[in-house]
C-alpha cells in the first residue's frame, strides 16, 4: 500500500497540515480542534495505515524548551546573523533552537511548520514566504505562540518584527540625488515579497521628491534563482545603453556584490562613472574596492525583539493583542558613491 503523508491527509480532508499534525500527536483537544474534525483525521489515518511519529507522541505534554526557527536560507548572511542572535538569547533563557530553511518554497515551509509541531516545539519564529496564509491562520486561531520577522502578512493581525524597507531605500536614493546623481537605476528582485515591494516604492518616491521623472528603463526586476545571469544583462543595459545611468541602487546585498564585480569586469569606474549603493550589506563591503555604501539592518535588535515577543507569549505574560515592531535602518556612507 502506498505510504500516506500528513499532506495527503490534509489535502483529502481539506484541513491544514498543522491540524493533522496536532491531532495525530494527541494535541487536538488542547488546541480546540473540533471532535468531528479529530474523528475524521483519526479514521482516515487508520484506514490508510498512517503511522504517526511515535517519538513526538512520547514527548512530555509540558514544555519542551525548544523553539522552531524557519527561514528562507540559513546560508544567507542576514538570516544567519539574526539566527545567531536568536539562538544566543534563547539559550540565555533556557531554550534551544531548531533551524530549518524553506528555500522560498511555500509547500516546504508548510511542511516545516507541521514538522516543528511534531517535535513539540513551544513556539515558532518564521521568516515566511508570504504564501502560507492557511497555516498562519491556523496557528493564530489555535493561539499557538509564533512571531513573524523580516516578512509578514500586512492583512493579518499577527506578531511581527520588520525593518522600514521603504525608508531605508528612500534614504540611499536621496543620498545619491543629493550628490548630484540624476540618472539612477534600480536592480531589484521581481515583486512578490513585501520587503522588495517597499524598497521599490522607496526608490520611486525619492525620485518624485526631487522632481525626477521615473524612467522604467532604469528599473530591472530579476528572478532570484537566475540573478547571476540576469543581473549581467541589466548592468550592460544600464551602463552601456543609449541613455546610461550614473548610479545604481541594489535592493539586496548579493545583487550589489555581483553588480560591483560585473562593473569592474566592464572596466566601469566606481564611483567616478557609476555610483552604487546597497540595501543590506556583507561583512566585506567595508574592505572591497571601493567600500560600498549600504543600508544596515539592526541585526541585534531584530533578533532580540523577536525572541522577547515569543518568550512572553510562551510564558503567557504578553500583553493582550498582537505586537508589530518596525525598526529603523542606518545609512553607512562609504566610497562607492563618491562621498
Amino acid at each position: 500500500m502506498k505510504k500516506v503523508y500528513l499532506k495527503d491527509i490534509a489535502k483529502d480532508l481539506n484541513v491544514s497540515k498543522t491540524a493533522v499534525s496536532l491531532v495525530l500527536n494527541g494535541k487536538g483537544n488542547e488546541n480546540k480542534i473540533s471532535q468531528e474534525t479529530q474523528q475524521k483525521i483519526i479514521e482516515y489515518a487508520k484506514k490508510h495505515n498512517y503511522i504517526p511519529n511515535q517519538l513526538a507522541r512520547g514527548l512530555s505534554r509540558g514544555k519542551s524548551e525548544t523553539i522552531g526557527l524557519i527561514i528562507p536560507n540559513i546560508s544567507d548572511t542576514f538570516y544567519s546573523k539574526v539566527a545567531g542572535v536568536i539562538e544566543r538569547k534563547a539559550k540565555e533563557n533556557g531554550y534551544t533552537v531548531l533551524f530549518s530553511s524553506s528555500y522560498e518554497n511555500p509547500e516546504k515551509e508548510g511542511e516545516l511548520i507541521q514538522s516543528m509541531l511534531n517535535r513539540q516545539v513551544d513556539g515558532l519564529i518564521i521568516a515566511s514566504t508570504q504564501q502560507n496564509q492557511k497555516e498562519i491562520d491556523f496557528l493564530k486561531k489555535e493561539k499557538f505562540p509564533f512571531v513573524l520577522f523580516d516578512r509578514h502578512y500586512p492583512s493579518k493581525n499577527t506578531d511581527y518584527v520588520v525593518v522600514d524597507n521603504y525608508d531605508g531605500t528612500r534614504k540611499i536614493t536621496e543620498h545619491l540625488l543629493n550628490l548630484g546623481r540624476k540618472k539612477i537605476g534600480l536592480i531589484t528582485l521581481k515583486p512578490g515579497l513585501e520587503p522588495i515591494a517597499q524598497r521599490l516604492l522607496g526608490y520611486k518616491d525619492a525620485l518624485a521628491t526631487f522632481n525626477i521623472d521615473l524612467d522604467k528603463d532604469y528599473i530591472f526586476e530579476i528572478e532570484r534563482e537566475e540573478y547571476i545571469h540576469e543581473i549581467e544583462k541589466a548592468i550592460q543595459s544600464l551602463v552601456l545603453g543609449k541613455n546610461p545611468i550614473d548610479a545604481i541602487v541594489f535592493s539586496t546585498h548579493y545583487l550589489a556584490s555581483q553588480g560591483l564585480r560585473l562593473l569592474k569586469k566592464l572596466n566601469i569606474s566606481v564611483p567616478e562613472k557609476v555610483a552604487i549603493v546597497s540595501f543590506d550589506e556583507l561583512s566585506a563591503f567595508d574592505i572591497v574596492d571601493p567600500p560600498i555604501t549600504s543600508v544596515i539592518q539592526p541585526i541585534n535588535k531584530i533578533g532580540c525583539s523577536v525572541i522577547d515577543i515569543l518568550l512572553n507569549k510562551i510564558e503567557g505574560i504578553s500583553e493582550q493583542g498582537t505586537k508589530g515592531i518596525v525598526l529603523e535602518t542606518k545609512l553607512e556612507i562609504r566610497q562607492s558613491c563618491g562621498q
